[in-house]
């Protein structure tokens, strides 16, 4: 039989985000504009208040959010979250939580997206500094990555731009490939794989694996890391 992933149904990850409320020059509050380029990603908004911006080559969009509410948008959208009132979401990850495992690149200028080390010098928190610099660091990122998303946003040639930075970004992620293909392999598309095998032992009356039925739960690894949109909570997830 296929082994379905010990992780959460269809490989899909979760954290818990409290949207960071440091204010932006545009006098807004919130976290990093940034994209995903192989992953989904999803809200349910739990507490507070604010919205989404998104940006794409249909254009720009502001989503509100309030409690209740449930997002969710397809790679290739640029987001930014922005705080009203202590806005707090669940996020769902597609990809065993690879958008926070490396799938997620920053609107920065253009001239910080020419190589990855370049890329990283200019968005890495050192996990040895102590934690006032790691928030000084986040958000002169944040302040980085909003200049370049307000260019993207108001360039004349809008969907030139944005084809851009999507051939940018596609080059800084591509030595990462193959490690993405493997946590696909081993979470979405195992557990996809495990549903078929499931549908075919039922149509031929063989209910044996029902037997293997499992109960798991978790408590977050870590509290208030520093995220790109606020501070999170995460499970440390197969």
């Amino acid at each position: 039989m296929v082994s379905e992933s010990a992780g959460l149904p269809g490989g899909v990850a979760v954290s818990h985000l409290r949207v960071y409320d440091w204010p932006a020059a545009d006098g807004l509050r919130g976290g990093t504009p940034h994209m995903h380029l192989a992953c989904s990603e999803g809200y349910v908004v739990t507490a507070g208040r604010g919205a989404v911006q998104t940006l794409t080559a249909s254009g720009y969009g502001v989503t509100p959010l309030a409690p209740g509410t449930v997002a969710w948008f397809t790679p290739g959208t640029i987001h930014r979250l922005v705080d009203e009132d202590d806005l707090r979401i669940t996020v769902l990850m597609q990809n065993s939580g690879l958008p926070e495992a490396g799938d997620a690149v920053l609107t920065l200028p253009p001239e910080y997206l020419t190589d990855p080390e370049t890329y990283a010098a200019a968005t890495v928190i050192p996990a040895d500094a102590p934690r006032e610099e790691q928030a000084r660091i986040v958000r002169a990122r944040r302040d980085l990555a909003l200049e370049g998303y307000r260019a993207l946003r108001e360039a004349a040639d809008g969907p030139a731009a944005l084809a851009a930075f999507h051939r940018s970004a596609a080059a800084l992620v591509e030595p990462r490939l193959a490690e993405w293909r493997e946590r696909w392999l081993r979470g979405a598309r195992a557990a996809a794989q495990a549903t078929g095998e499931q549908l075919d032992r039922l149509a031929d009356g063989d209910v044996s694996y029902l037997a293997e039925a499992a109960v798991r739960a978790e408590q977050p690894s870590s509290h208030g890391r520093f995220g790109m949109c606020g501070w999170l909570d995460v499970y440390a997830l197969p």
